[in-house]
Protein backbone atom coordinates (compact mmCIF):
# COMPACT_ATOMS: atom_id res chain seq x y z
CA UNK A 1 0.00 0.00 0.00
CA UNK A 2 1.10 3.35 -0.97
CA UNK A 3 2.12 6.14 1.72
CA UNK A 4 -0.80 8.29 0.26
CA UNK A 5 -3.32 5.09 1.02
CA UNK A 6 -1.99 4.89 4.44
CA UNK A 7 -2.69 8.08 5.39
CA UNK A 8 -5.60 7.85 3.45
CA UNK A 9 -6.58 4.91 6.12
CA UNK A 10 -5.13 6.74 9.16
CA UNK A 11 -7.74 9.33 8.73
CA UNK A 12 -10.39 6.91 8.00
CA UNK A 13 -9.80 5.42 11.35
CA UNK A 14 -9.77 8.89 12.78
CA UNK A 15 -13.30 9.61 11.25
CA UNK A 16 -14.37 6.31 12.83
CA UNK A 17 -12.96 7.34 16.47
CA UNK A 18 -14.57 10.72 16.21
CA UNK A 19 -17.96 8.63 15.65
CA UNK A 20 -17.99 6.37 18.03
CA UNK A 21 -17.29 9.72 20.50
CA UNK A 22 -20.25 11.15 18.80
CA UNK A 23 -22.17 7.56 19.08
CA UNK A 24 -21.25 7.46 23.62
CA UNK A 25 -22.54 11.81 23.33
CA UNK A 26 -26.22 10.45 21.72
CA UNK A 27 -26.90 7.15 23.14
CA UNK A 28 -25.08 7.07 26.02
CA UNK A 29 -24.73 10.36 28.10
CA UNK A 30 -27.12 12.60 26.16
CA UNK A 31 -29.52 13.86 29.66
CA UNK A 32 -25.52 14.80 31.13
CA UNK A 33 -25.13 18.16 31.97
CA UNK A 34 -21.91 18.10 29.90
CA UNK A 35 -23.53 16.48 26.67
CA UNK A 36 -26.54 18.91 26.68
CA UNK A 37 -23.99 21.48 26.75
CA UNK A 38 -21.98 20.21 23.88
CA UNK A 39 -25.48 19.99 21.61
CA UNK A 40 -26.88 23.52 23.30
CA UNK A 41 -29.76 21.88 25.18
CA UNK A 42 -30.73 24.05 27.44
CA UNK A 43 -32.97 22.00 29.79
CA UNK A 44 -32.87 18.70 31.24
CA UNK A 45 -36.96 17.96 29.97
CA UNK A 46 -35.47 18.97 26.68
CA UNK A 47 -32.84 16.49 26.43
CA UNK A 48 -35.44 13.70 28.06
CA UNK A 49 -37.94 14.37 25.35
CA UNK A 50 -35.32 14.13 22.51
CA UNK A 51 -33.57 11.10 24.16
CA UNK A 52 -35.13 8.56 21.51
CA UNK A 53 -34.38 10.85 18.81
CA UNK A 54 -30.90 10.45 20.13
CA UNK A 55 -30.10 7.08 20.96
CA UNK A 56 -31.33 6.30 17.30
CA UNK A 57 -28.82 9.26 15.87
CA UNK A 58 -25.75 7.82 17.58
CA UNK A 59 -26.56 4.03 16.62
CA UNK A 60 -26.29 5.66 12.48
CA UNK A 61 -22.85 7.50 13.63
CA UNK A 62 -21.52 3.85 15.35
CA UNK A 63 -22.64 2.04 11.85
CA UNK A 64 -20.45 4.38 9.54
CA UNK A 65 -17.49 4.21 12.50
CA UNK A 66 -18.03 0.37 12.07
CA UNK A 67 -17.83 0.32 8.33
CA UNK A 68 -14.61 2.87 8.37
CA UNK A 69 -12.40 1.56 10.72
CA UNK A 70 -13.62 -2.53 9.29
CA UNK A 71 -12.57 -0.73 5.96
CA UNK A 72 -9.80 -0.10 7.06
CA UNK A 73 -8.89 -3.74 8.47
CA UNK A 74 -9.74 -5.17 5.40
CA UNK A 75 -8.08 -3.25 3.36
CA UNK A 76 -4.51 -4.35 5.43
CA UNK A 77 -5.51 -7.93 5.94
CA UNK A 78 -5.36 -7.93 2.13
CA UNK A 79 -8.90 -8.10 1.14
CA UNK A 80 -9.00 -4.43 -0.78
CA UNK A 81 -11.53 -4.03 -2.72
CA UNK A 82 -14.09 -4.91 -0.39
CA UNK A 83 -12.10 -2.72 2.27
CA UNK A 84 -11.51 0.49 -0.11
CA UNK A 85 -15.39 0.18 -0.84
CA UNK A 86 -16.56 0.18 3.00
CA UNK A 87 -13.91 2.69 3.74
CA UNK A 88 -15.26 5.10 0.68
CA UNK A 89 -18.98 4.40 1.44
CA UNK A 90 -18.74 4.97 5.34
CA UNK A 91 -16.88 8.73 4.49
CA UNK A 92 -18.82 9.63 2.15
CA UNK A 93 -21.91 8.97 3.92
CA UNK A 94 -20.15 11.51 7.30
CA UNK A 95 -19.19 13.77 4.39
CA UNK A 96 -23.04 14.03 3.29
CA UNK A 97 -24.47 14.04 6.57
CA UNK A 98 -21.74 16.40 7.98
CA UNK A 99 -22.84 18.67 4.58
CA UNK A 100 -26.84 18.52 5.82
CA UNK A 101 -25.91 19.88 9.44
CA UNK A 102 -23.88 22.64 8.25
CA UNK A 103 -26.52 23.59 6.06
CA UNK A 104 -28.91 23.39 8.71
CA UNK A 105 -28.03 26.32 10.54
CA UNK A 106 -25.09 28.55 11.11
CA UNK A 107 -24.66 27.20 15.08
CA UNK A 108 -24.12 23.51 13.46
CA UNK A 109 -20.96 24.56 11.10
CA UNK A 110 -18.17 23.91 13.89
CA UNK A 111 -19.92 20.73 14.77
CA UNK A 112 -20.27 19.98 11.21
CA UNK A 113 -16.42 20.67 10.68
CA UNK A 114 -15.91 18.23 13.13
CA UNK A 115 -17.86 15.37 12.03
CA UNK A 116 -16.54 16.32 8.25
CA UNK A 117 -12.71 16.77 8.08
CA UNK A 118 -11.43 13.50 8.74
CA UNK A 119 -13.32 11.43 6.20
CA UNK A 120 -13.26 14.35 3.63
CA UNK A 121 -8.92 13.80 4.41
CA UNK A 122 -9.07 10.29 3.95
CA UNK A 123 -11.99 10.35 0.98
CA UNK A 124 -9.50 12.81 -1.21
CA UNK A 125 -6.36 11.02 0.16
CA UNK A 126 -7.84 7.65 -1.22
CA UNK A 127 -8.99 9.48 -4.50
CA UNK A 128 -5.37 11.04 -5.11
CA UNK A 129 -3.85 7.56 -3.91
CA UNK A 130 -5.82 5.72 -6.84
CA UNK A 131 -3.94 7.37 -9.53
CA UNK A 132 -0.65 6.15 -8.23
CA UNK A 133 -1.91 2.38 -7.40
CA UNK A 134 -2.75 2.09 -10.93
Amino acid sequence: MSIVLGISCVFAVLAGLVHVYIFFLESVAWTSPRTRQVFGITDEAEARSTRTLAFNQGFYNLFLAIGAVLGVVLVVTGSSATGWALVVFACACMVGASVILGATGRRYRNSALVQGSFPLIALAFAFIGSFFAS
